[in-house]
């Protein structure tokens, strides 16, 4: 079973000793012609394109300048370490064991704009890069366009027919051709109850996407029926509201 989850924008860009040994990301090729648009780019048309303040466009045009593939060799940090929002929180990474750690290694797939795919131990520079950015390229006028059949073949190839829980956000999943993957996939919504309705709140669940890869590495879950005793946190399995391979879980 392989998990699928999105990045986070809040960064923790602090090197730590780790035991696990560090790997590369795939796609670096592809991230360089990424790079090589985006330093074209000065900070207002970076303000423009991300939809960001002046000072975050400051600080991400430094980072698209400065990006090289030598430096994340010498000085990329793991990113499931650098990522620090609500669903890394929820993940709690620092509080694996080694074997845990190489288990979610070889099973929790990371979307990313700037990257592609990621696996937790991959080593990457800081960054901002949403997969929702309409960034001309040469085959196409966004990110959808440059990354989806690269990673679709990626991920076929990756799953080789195990199922496919996906805990990543609509914006980053959307990369995917889900028709053309020939696995299982799993769809995993949270909700909340709230004025007498069940509610999707992102804050929340953006925490128990990290809190359900948890639940799965630590308890070596492998199919889809015990994947309903997720209870972390009060959520519970919605049978109401659940049907086939999406997966509801909901809380008071």
């Amino acid at each position: 079973m392989k998990i699928l989850l999105s990045p986070a924008k809040r960064l923790n860009e602090n090197l730590e000793d780790i035991s696990i040994p560090l790997s590369l990301p795939n796609f670096l090729d592809e991230s360089q012609s990424l790079i090589d648009i985006l330093k074209k780019n000065n900070k207002n048309d970076i303000s423009d394109l991300m939809k960001i303040s002046k000072s975050l466009s400051e600080l991400n045009y430094i980072r698209f300048q400065s990006w090289d593939r030598k430096k994340i060799i010498k000085q990329g940090k793991a990113c499931v370490y650098m990522f620090e929002g609500d669903a890394y929180k929820g993940l709690n990474v620092r509080n694996f064991s080694d074997n845990e750690l190489l288990a979610l290694n070889s099973k929790l797939i990371i979307l990313s704009g700037l990257y592609g795919i990621l696996k937790p131990f991959d080593k990457i520079l800081p960054y901002r890069l949403e997969m929702g950015t309409k960034l001309i390229h040469n085959n196409g006028n966004n990110l959808y366009s440059f990354w989806k059949d690269k990673l679709t073949n990626y991920i076929n190839k990756e799953l080789n027919g195990e199922p496919l829980v996906n805990l990543a956000s609509k914006e980053y999943s959307s990369v995917l051709d889900f028709y053309k993957i020939k696995s299982n996939i799993i769809q995993i919504d949270f909700l909340q109850e709230k004025e007498n309705q069940f509610k999707n709140i992102a804050i929340f669940s953006k925490r128990a996407r990290g809190l359900m890869t948890a639940y799965i590495i630590k308890n070596n879950i492998i199919n889809t029926e015990d994947l309903k005793s997720f209870d972390m946190e009060n959520y519970y399995y919605n049978n109401n509201l659940s049907e086939n391979n999406h997966l509801v879980f909901s809380r008071i």
